[in-house]
């Protein structure tokens, strides 16, 4: 009898709880932006990608199955500047004949308290792969998440200016990038 009541609690203790696999998160396009700054010749621009998605699967309470999956159409990039627009997807730039898509795969959270987190992931660029860690704030209520988040990517690191841009005179090595995602929780 004693054999059967502690097989009964392991089966509903937090830890089994804690070990289920983390709800999937459906991005909202319309509460959600992927966004770069940079500048030129010392004038700021901020652009965005307007083709992007990602495979959240996220629970604050079980962080070591959490796992983020994000694809970026870098074709998509828009500056609102037709120069710059036309050179972005170029070979020079982003080359999105020969890599269409970015990707940021992250299965490594901490929380870092008071609702901010870190991702630490792998961001791939240009078919160049590197470490990142993106520093997040994550809001829940419910079923629905509001994400924003914000780091500095060395533009160089991946290839992303190639001759003449090379140079960090007129274009700076930091781009920016933010994010914002709404989601809602899947059924």
């Amino acid at each position: 009898m004693a054999a059967a009541g502690a097989l009964a609690f392991a089966v509903v203790s937090p830890i089994a709880v804690a070990a289920a696999a983390p709800p999937a998160w459906t991005v909202d396009k319309s509460a959600s932006s992927l966004r770069f700054t940079s500048s030129m010749a010392g004038e700021s621009f901020t652009g965005a990608f307007r083709r992007w998605d990602a495979d959240i699967r996220f629970d604050p309470a079980n962080l070591p199955a959490s796992s983020v999956t994000a694809t970026i159409d870098v074709a998509s990039a828009a500056t609102g500047n037709p120069d710059r627009d036309q050179a972005l997807p170029t070979d020079t730039f982003l080359d999105a004949p020969a890599f269409p898509k970015a990707r940021f795969v992250a299965r490594r959270f901490t929380a870092l308290g008071g609702g901010r987190y870190q991702a630490d992931g792998v961001l791939t660029l240009r078919g160049v792969s590197k470490p990142l860690s993106l520093p997040f704030t994550l809001l829940i209520q419910g079923g629905q998440a509001r994400m924003t988040g914000q780091v500095a990517i060395n533009r160089l690191a991946f290839g992303v200016g190639q001759g003449e841009w090379k140079a960090t005179t007129t274009v700076p090595a930091a781009v920016t990038v933010s994010v914002v995602v709404g989601a809602r929780r899947a059924p």
